[in-house]
């Protein structure tokens, strides 16, 4: 897997990405061929992808238990 950062573009009613000539070359991909494009924007609410969770013990409690549980394994 490649990373490649571009800026999205206009063309007519849609939008596209220009991929550079040296990254089709190295990929070996040419027109035509299948890609798949993983879109990463700075405005993602993980909340809003991924729900939130309730947990019944605070992040410190939690964190007091594995410190507990890792010195209990020396």
């Amino acid at each position: 897997m490649i990373e490649l950062k571009t800026k999205l573009r206009k063309w007519g009613n849609s939008f596209g990405v220009v991929v550079p000539q040296r990254i089709v070359e190295k990929e070996n991909v040419s027109e035509g061929d299948e890609i798949t494009i993983f879109l990463v924007g700075e405005r993602v609410n993980l909340r809003k992808l991924f729900g939130a969770h309730k947990f019944k013990k605070s992040t410190s409690q939690m964190m007091k238990e594995i410190d507990r549980e890792l010195d209990s394994d020396f």
